[in-house]
C-alpha cells in the first residue's frame, strides 16, 4: 500500500460515522420460587390453621371454665354436707331423753309416765 491510500484509508474511517446495532430490549420476566396455586393453596392451609388453632383455644378455655365451675359447685356441695351432718349430730343431741324431761321440769310440767320414748320414724 502506498502511504496516499493509507491516509485515505485512515480518513475514509475517521470520516465515516460507525452505524450503531439496535439494541434490543428484552424484559426478562423474574419467576417466583412459588407459583400462583402454591400461593393461594398455602394461604388457605394458613387459614384453616388459624381457624383450627383459634377453636382450640375457645374449646380449651370453655372446657376450662366449666371445670373451675364444676369444682365450685363440689365445694358447696361438700360444705353443705358438712353442715348437714353437724345439724344431724345437733338433732340427735337436742332429742336425748333426758334432756327432754330436764327441760320439761323447768317449764313446770309434769311427768306423768317415767318413761319418756324416743319414736323413729319409718319410711
Amino acid at each position: 500500500m502506498s502511504a496516499s491510500h493509507a491516509r485515505s484509508w485512515q480518513q475514509t474511517e475517521t470520516t465515516s460515522i460507525p452505524q450503531k446495532d439496535k439494541q434490543v430490549v428484552i424484559k426478562v420476566k423474574k419467576q417466583s420460587w412459588i407459583s400462583q396455586g402454591e400461593k393461594i393453596l398455602y394461604s388457605l392451609v394458613g387459614t384453616w390453621l388459624l381457624v383450627a388453632a383459634i377453636y382450640m383455644v375457645s374449646f380449651a378455655s370453655t372446657t376450662d371454665t366449666m371445670n373451675r365451675e364444676l369444682q365450685a359447685l363440689q365445694n358447696n356441695v361438700q360444705q353443705q354436707h358438712v353442715l348437714n351432718e353437724s345439724l344431724l349430730f345437733e338433732k340427735k343431741e337436742l332429742s336425748r331423753p333426758e334432756r327432754i324431761i330436764k327441760t320439761a321440769k323447768e317449764n313446770g310440767l309434769q311427768i306423768q309416765d317415767a318413761e319418756v320414748k324416743q319414736v323413729s320414724v319409718l319410711n
